[in-house]
Parts: C-alpha cells; structure tokens; sequence
C-alpha cells in the first residue's frame, strides 16, 4: 500500500544561481526533473538576471519590477523550492542574493514557510559546500525552512558531467535521487504541520 505522501502530487520549483547557460549549476537543474520521485513534478523558475540591482528608491519609484514579481509568484505556487548555485568566493553569487532581497519585497514574503533544499556543483573537490551556510542564514532571514539533513554538493563536477552537460555519475544519480524523495517527504509533512497549526488557531 503506498504512503498516503507519496499520492499527493508536490511541485518544486528549481531556481539556479548561476546565469551562465553551461554552468555546472545550470545542467544540475536540468537533471533535476529527471531524478525526482513519480509524484513530484520539478519545473525551473524564471532567470534571476531578469532582476535588476536591488534599490529602494526604484522600489518607491515604481514598485517591485516585474522579474522580482514573476519569479515571487513561482515561488509562491511551488510547494517547494531547490536552489542550485556555485560558489564565489566562499559564499553566495551576488545576482542570487540579489534576487532573494527582491523576492523579500514582494507581497505576502514568498519564501516564508517555503521548503528550501540546498545544492551546488563545482570543478573543486567540495562542491561548493562553502555556499550553503551563508545560504542558509539568508533563507533563515527570509523566513524558509531549509532542509536541515545534509545538502546537495556535487564535486569535481567535470568529472561528473558529460560535454552535453549530463551528469553521468551513477553514484551522485543515486544520491540525489534520493535527496530529491527525502526532501519531498519533508515537503508533505511540513505542510500538513503548518495547516494543522492554521486549523488550530
């Protein structure tokens, strides 16, 4: 009999930190759709380069433009969201955290509540682990839940990806197959919790 979970189907959206077309974050995301359990359906958001530098007298201006907007309303309709994104120079890619401060000024703060799972790709031997923690704390500013057991890190990611950018990797296949239906199981029961807490107040 299958868990009453795994029969409810979950939409992720896939957000990649890099805007390079063959970044190794890039291809991760689309490998992503392709890994994911039956019942999870994972689609890519808009780009990020799409929003501009964040600036608050364009906000008084004019509003949140409408990248921010575009990409705050995939956020909202998605059950849960995966960041892919290298990292530079220890820590998190301007043009992301760019985007997450917009996403923050849209109305209703779509990433609040919002499952998170972290991942990255990287020619070097840690995968951009390095990224995550300072990608954590901002997600935590936010208001997301990120995923609390270890996150997605695919090292020396030349090795691990063909010239068409497919990840021909068995081993890290396996892995983040099972990421992907841990964190999904994660997601479910994260918002039957939150609706519980809703339905109690």
């Amino acid at each position: 009999m299958k868990d009453a979970i795994t029969e409810q189907p979950l939409n992720m959206l896939a957000i990649c930190g890099s805007l390079r077309e063959k970044s190794f974050s890039a291809a991760l995301v689309r490998e992503l759709p392709g890994l994911a359990p039956g019942w999870v359906t994972i689609v890519e958001s808009s780009s990020i380069g799409n929003v501009p530098h964040y600036d608050g007298d364009l906000e008084v201006a004019s509003g949140v433009p409408s990248g921010a907007m575009q990409l705050g309303q995939m956020i909202s309709d998605a059950d849960s969201v995966v960041i892919v994104s290298p990292e530079y120079n220890t820590s998190i890619p301007g043009v992301l955290k760019n985007a997450i401060d917009w996403v923050s000024r849209v109305p209703g703060g779509p990433f609040a509540n919002k499952p998170v799972l972290i991942a990255s790709a990287s020619p070097g031997p840690f995968g951009g682990v390095r990224m995550h923690q300072h990608l954590r704390q901002v997600l935590s500013g936010v208001g997301a839940y990120t995923y609390p057991r270890p996150d997605i890190a695919v090292g020396l990611a030349g090795q691990r990806f063909d010239e068409e950018g497919r990840l021909i990797d068995d081993a890290m296949r396996e892995l983040i197959r099972k990421q992907l239906a841990d964190f999904a199981v994660f997601t479910r029961k994260l918002i039957r919790e939150l609706d519980d807490e809703d339905d109690r107040r």
